[in-house]
This record gives C-alpha cells, structure tokens and sequence, in this order.
C-alpha cells in the first residue's frame, strides 16, 4: 500500500514539474530570441568553432568524461587533445580516442609548458576556489598567440546565489529529485570565486591574457520547475539588464588571447 502511495506522489509530483517548464518555456516564447539561447550550447555549437582549426593542439580542462570534442570530430579535423582534469576516473570514463592524452592534476597548481594552441575549460572554473590561480595555470597551458575558451556560469546569477547559501546535501537533492536527468553530471562543488566577466576579464589581463571575444547569454532552466518564481526571475532579469548587461548575464563565453609579449606566461606586472 504504501509503495502504491509513494508511486502515485512521485507520479503527481513529475506532472506538476512537467506542467510548470511548459508553462516557463511559453513564456520565453515571448521573449527576442536573445533571451532564450542556452549558453552551454551556444558555446559548444558556435563560439569554439572558429577557433578549433585542423591541426590544432588542444588541451580540454576539466572535460573528463565529457570533452567537448566528439572522438569523431577530432579525427575529422586532425586535431591532437590532450584531457587535463583533477579526477582520474572522470578521465577513465571519456569516449575511447577522445584523448591522445590525459594528464590528472589541478588546475590551481599544474604548470604547462605553453605548447597548446588552444584551450577549452567548459563549465569548470565555478568549482575552482581560487580563479585567480587557475588562470594563471592556463596561461602557462597555451602558447604565445594561443586562445583560451571560457565558458562560466555567473556567481550574479540567482541559481549560483542558492547554490552558495544552501547545505552541499539539500542542494543535491533538489536539484537530482527536480532534475533527475541532472544527477550524472552535476552537483560537484561550486564556489564561483570572481566569476563574473568583468571579473575574469581583470585577473585574465593580469596573467596575460586578453579579451579577443565575449557572449553574454541570459537565461538557465533551474527555476523552470516552479513557473511564478520564474516569471519572477525572468522579470527581474530583464530589467537588470537594461541597467547593467553583464551582471544580469546568467551565463558567459570568453575567449582569452595570450599575449605575444609575454610568453613565459608569467603574471604582468
């Protein structure tokens, strides 16, 4: 009997989340189509692409499991990656050939020989703990005139507030209870230390490393579940926006050029 009860709850409970992201999300229908593209994905179908070049050398930090680039694409392109990321078993779990090579260490203290064209550090720098250090080891990852490709949820953003405030237990499982489709891949640690574009843009410059492009992007789905907060986070946000466009940004892309006159990939001074 009880689990009958229990089935029938959890039964209701993913109708009304159901019901309320379709409520949300014909809501955004209302909205410039600026307004409704998903960072994450513009990041990974568009903003890389003119900078992943056949040949290219490539290091992916914090992929794990998940590189950006499919073993497919990278044979199509001809491209050598090398996955850098703190986890070794996220490393074990990647497709097989994603990587030529992977390399365990944190991206707060490893020192590269700035031999890479390119740098891809996707959805990763929220979990850092000192930002500051983390780009300074990326500025010694990439070579003189290399790229490195940022894409950062906000610390600004309502989700990262909670995030921050709520009990790492609690969090988790509303987040996995509402998402469910969420659990395999997030629900690591955040700590959004300085994780706004001007921020990031600022620490970038002081390790030699300069702005060639930046995408703001504005909206997310966490508060999609519950159709009047959203409303509420959605009106909110637009009218931040007309005030100041890079704190009402949910998301961010960058894209950080190594200055040619500062190779070592020492600190400016």
């Amino acid at each position: 009997m009880m689990d009958t009860i229990t089935a029938t709850c959890a039964r209701a409970f993913r109708s009304f989340v159901s019901t309320q992201v379709w409520l949300s999300r014909r809501f955004d229908r209302l909205l410039p189509k600026q307004f409704r593209i998903d960072g994450n994905t513009d990041f990974t179908q568009d903003f890389v692409n003119p900078y992943v070049q056949p040949a290219t050398s490539i290091v992916d930090v914090g992929g794990g499991k998940q590189p950006l680039l499919s073993p497919e694409r990278k044979r199509a392109l001809g491209v050598r990656v090398v996955g850098l990321d703190v986890d070794a078993a996220e490393l074990a779990r990647a497709p097989q050939d994603a990587y030529d090579e992977v390399v365990c260490a944190d991206i707060t203290s490893f020192r590269g020989n700035q031999s890479a064209e390119l740098v891809i550090c996707q959805a990763v720098l929220e979990h850092v703990p000192n930002v500051s250090a983390a780009l300074a080891s990326l500025s010694t990852i990439v070579k003189a005139g290399g790229v490195a490709l940022l894409f950062v949820p906000s610390k600004n953003a309502w989700y990262a507030r909670l995030n921050r405030a709520l009990p790492a237990a609690l969090k988790r499982w509303l987040l996995f209870s509402i998402f469910p489709q969420t659990e395999k891949d997030q629900g690591f640690p955040a700590y959004y230390d300085r994780c706004t574009p001007r921020e990031l843009i600022s620490i970038a410059a002081a390790h030699g490393l300069k702005v060639d492009k930046v995408r703001l992007y504005y909206t997310s789905s966490y508060f999609s579940c519950f159709f009047p907060l959203y409303l509420l986070w959605r009106l909110h946000m637009l009218a931040l926006r007309a005030i100041s466009p890079q704190s009402a940004a949910e998301t961010f892309s960058l894209a950080l050029r190594k200055e040619r006159g500062n190779p070592s990939g020492a600190a400016v001074k």
